[in-house]
C-alpha cells in the first residue's frame, strides 16, 4: 500500500514508511520503487512496466517524504535541482543529550566502508573522503535526556545525520550503530519537510508530514505539531 500525499502526470510525492529500501538491494526486500511502479501500473491499467525515476534516496531506516518521477524529463529537471539546492530537505531526529550550541552548522568527510555499511569520519586528504555538511537547530529539549533536533541536509551522504551527530556526542535515539544506547526502538530519524519547484508547472510544492506518534517522538508531540 502506498501512502501518497500527491500526483499527477509528471510527478509522485509519498510518504517511506521506516525499514523499507528506497530502491532494490541485496537484501531482496520490496522497496519503494518497485511497489511505485506496481501501484502506477495497477491503478492506470498499463501495460508492461510503468517508468518511474528515483531522484533521491532515504536510507533504509529513514522514514518520511519523498518525491519520484513519472517522466524522464520530470526526473533530469528534479536532478537538476538538487544540484542546484533548489530542492529542499528538512529532517527532524531525536538525539541524546543536547548538542553544545543551540544552532551550528556541521561540516566533516565522510567515508563509508561498503563491507560492513559503516560511515566514518576522516581527514580531508583521505583517498575517497566526500564532504558532508548540515545546519542543526535544537528545537526541544526533554528533561535534559533527549533534545528534537530540525537538519537541513546541504549535502546527502549515507548516513550522515547519524554520523555527524554521533560526532557531537548526541547520537539519534535508536542507532545502535552509531553510538546509542538503550531500549530497542526504530531510528528517530524522518524525513518531514521537502520543498521543490514542479518540473513542469514551475509551481513552489511544498510538503510537510510528521513522524509517527511513537516514543521517542510522542515526547515531543507539541514541539512536532507547531512545526507543521
Amino acid at each position: 500500500m502506498v501512502d501518497v500525499l500527491y500526483e499527477d502526470n509528471h510527478i509522485i510525492v509519498v510518504i517511506k514508511p521506516q525499514n523499507i529500501p528506497s530502491q532494490s538491494d541485496e537484501s531482496g526486500d520490496l522497496d519503494m520503487l518497485t511497489m511505485i511502479k506496481q501501484y502506477i501500473k495497477e491503478k492506470y491499467n498499463k501495460p508492461g512496466n510503468a517508468y518511474v525515476g528515483l531522484v533521491h534516496r532515504l536510507d533504509r531506516p529513514t522514514g518520511g517524504i519523498m518525491v519520484f518521477a513519472k517522466t524522464s524529463k520530470s526526473a533530469k529537471r528534479l536532478c537538476e535541482q538538487i544540484k542546484t539546492k533548489d530542492f529542499q530537505k528538512k529532517y527532524l531526529c531525536v538525539v541524546c543529550g543536547s548538542p553544545k550550541l543551540k544552532n551550528s552548522t556541521l561540516i566533516d568527510y565522510l567515508k563509508k566502508d561498503e563491507k560492513t555499511n559503516i560511515v566514518k569520519i576522516v581527514p580531508q586528504t583521505e583517498v575517497g573522503a566526500k564532504k558532508a555538511e548540515l545546519d542543526y537547530n535544537i528545537v526541544d529539549i526533554y528533561e535534559n535526556k533527549y533534545s528534537l533536533v530540525e537538519v537541513l541536509l546541504k549535502t546527502g551522504r549515507s548516513h550522515q545525520i547519524r554520523v555527524q551527530m554521533s560526532n557531537i556526542k548526541t547520537p539519534l535515539f535508536g542507532d545502535t550503530k552509531y553510538g546509542y544506547v538503550g531500549e530497542k526502538s526504530n531510528l528517530a530519524l524522518w524525513a518531514y519537510k521537502l520543498d521543490f519547484v514542479h518540473p513542469v508547472t514551475k509551481q513552489a510544492m511544498h510538503f510537510t508530514v510528521c513522524p509517527p506518534q511513537q516514543k521517542p517522538w510522542s515526547l515531543f508531540k507539541n514541539s512536532i505539531n507547531k512545526l507543521k
